[in-house]
């Protein structure tokens, strides 16, 4: 079956201007730089990677809120990059999106009522006029809140019935995908895993696909079935959720996963712990080659002189089911002790 969707050689770069009168581009951040990565139908994909690292603009892509500097994204096979006015807009039923922060992502002038019927006034097909106010409270009851909330307004809901409120705004159109830009970084830990297990419980309900963006690797795991890691503005590395957490084979996957805090003592103080060294390059001028060169202990010459593929490691060829997962380093297939470990 083909992927539902598709992204090919992704980028997108932010001019750096200089003077007042007469700006003079005199450089470019290089957000994203070339991502390639697929969505199956009912598949979660999720993309972890500090801050900074773009996945927050290739989601912004996705929904066509960023226009791609090069690239395609494909949705169904169509060129959805190349798309404006009515074409863009049906398109854009069917890609909804999940913002960040609850906060600041909801109008504190409207109504919830309003917010999650606003989509309803741009796609009037969806729903008519009379029967919108039925619709709305169907989509509160199915994020887990009282359907006679319509009326009242933003400010009187906690951070993670704000968030439901949200995802009940993407639902309205009954998208196929919804890209989730940190769902549940700005809550508080107790309600974090509520509304990760009301968005799986969502995505059974009504055959839903994720781009989930985070930086926090146990939400991942927990969502995802498969996982891309971004490094200041590439994919690294791809996998199944298993494959990512069990044989992590880039170096920066491996130093994400050993900083993922682990509640067992025994376990805390037999595992070891990858201390990087220096600080994240910029992406106005990243390294050449391969860009986590500069912190990685096993950069070699190699590395400054030729940007590796996103390609499967030698030592993973022998496995039943290695297609999918892809690391681009020189020498994923190394296993070499890692100066600077700790207990």
């Amino acid at each position: 079956m083909p992927p539902l969707l598709e992204v090919r050689g992704l980028v997108k770069h932010f001019p750096l201007t200089r003077g007042v009168l007469f700006r003079k581009q005199v450089g470019a951040v290089k957000a994203v730089d070339g991502v390639d990565f697929e969505l199956g139908a009912g598949e979660t994909l999720g993309i972890v990677g500090e801050s900074g690292c773009g996945k927050s603009t290739v989601a912004r892509m996705l929904v066509n809120l960023e226009r791609p500097t090069a690239g395609r994204i494909l949705y169904k096979g169509e060129d959805i990059t190349r798309l404006s006015g009515r074409a863009l807009k049906a398109v854009r039923r069917n890609i909804q999106m999940v913002f960040q922060d609850p906060y600041t992502s909801l109008n504190p002038r409207m109504t919830v009522g309003d917010i999650i019927g606003e989509p309803f006034e741009i796609h009037p097909e969806v729903a008519p006029k009379g029967d919108r106010r039925r619709k709305v409270q169907e989509l509160l009851d199915v994020v887990g809140l009282n359907p006679e909330y319509v009326h009242r307004y933003p400010h009187q809901f906690s951070g993670g019935q704000r968030q439901r409120i949200g995802i009940a705004r993407g639902l309205a159109l009954r998208p196929e995908i919804i890209v989730a830009d940190e769902p549940v970084s700005a809550l508080d830990v107790s309600v974090q895993a509520q509304v990760v297990n009301l968005m799986g419980r969502l995505q059974d309900e009504f055959g839903l696909s994720y781009v989930v963006i985070a930086h926090d690797l146990s939400v991942v795991r927990h969502i995802s079935d498969r996982v891309g890691v971004m490094y200041l503005g590439r994919i690294v590395e791809t996998g199944t959720d298993t494959e990512i957490y069990d044989h992590p084979t880039h170096p920066y996957t491996q130093a994400l996963l050993s900083a993922v805090p682990v509640p067992d003592p025994d376990a805390r103080k037999d595992r070891d712990r990858i201390l990087l060294t220096g600080d994240v390059p910029s992406p106005a001028d990243p390294p050449s080659g391969c860009r986590f060169r500069t912190r990685c202990w096993k950069a070699r010459e190699q590395c400054a002189l030729e940007a590796p593929p996103l390609a499967v490691p030698d030592r993973l060829a022998h496995l039943d089911t290695p297609a999918r997962h892809h690391s681009a380093c020189h020498f994923a297939e190394e296993r070499q002790v890692v100066p600077g470990y700790t207990g």
